[in-house]
């Protein structure tokens, strides 16, 4: 059914044809590729794949890819009284941070090697679904969030999470998990 805008209102017709000028007035051009990708990425064997198809997605629709990752500060506590204890000792902040700002690197050689160009490499640090949704929201103009997913089953999906799913859950932007 062709339905237009009139002077009188809204009519619809499945027969009636729209004059060139009409349909220019009411045109609206439509962009369905991003101008930014988000790729959110751990640089694990698993998001090889989601760095592929971020830099396919980026290579052909023309968009700036920016790579993410977070370093990970979940695990980071410092115990009362650990130096004295016999406990395995936790890395520091300053360890964790490095780290990340290697794996961040590695994640840069996975977009390149897949023939993309990075537009820009961001580092964060805290609680990884948390923080790519906090980055989403800062930037505002990601046009689509690529990441991958290791395929946990559904038991340790509800025991450990899953980074994806939250973002997905959450994301206030078009997401693709890629699948390994």
């Amino acid at each position: 059914m062709l339905t237009s805008f009139s002077r009188d209102g809204l009519t619809g017709s499945t027969t009636g044809k729209m004059s060139p000028r009409e349909t220019e007035e009411r045109t609206v051009k439509v962009n369905y590729f991003p101008t930014k990708i988000l790729l959110a990425t751990d640089a694990s064997k698993d998001a090889i794949k989601a760095a592929q198809i971020a830099s396919d997605i980026s290579s052909v629709s023309g968009s700036e890819l920016h790579v993410l990752h977070v370093g990970n500060t979940k695990d980071f506590h410092v115990a009362p009284g650990a130096e004295q204890s016999f406990s395995p000792r936790s890395p520091s902040l300053g360890e964790v941070r490095e780290k990340a700002e290697k794996t961040l690197e590695e994640a840069v050689k996975q977009v390149e090697e897949a023939g993309g160009a990075v537009a820009g490499a961001h580092l964060r640090m805290g609680d990884p679904d948390d923080e790519i949704l906090r980055h989403c929201e800062e930037q505002g103009d990601i046009g689509l969030l690529v990441m991958g997913s290791r395929g946990l089953g559904p038991i340790k999906r509800r025991l450990m999470g899953s980074v994806s799913e939250s973002v997905v859950r959450h994301a206030r932007c078009p997401v693709l998990v890629a699948r390994s």
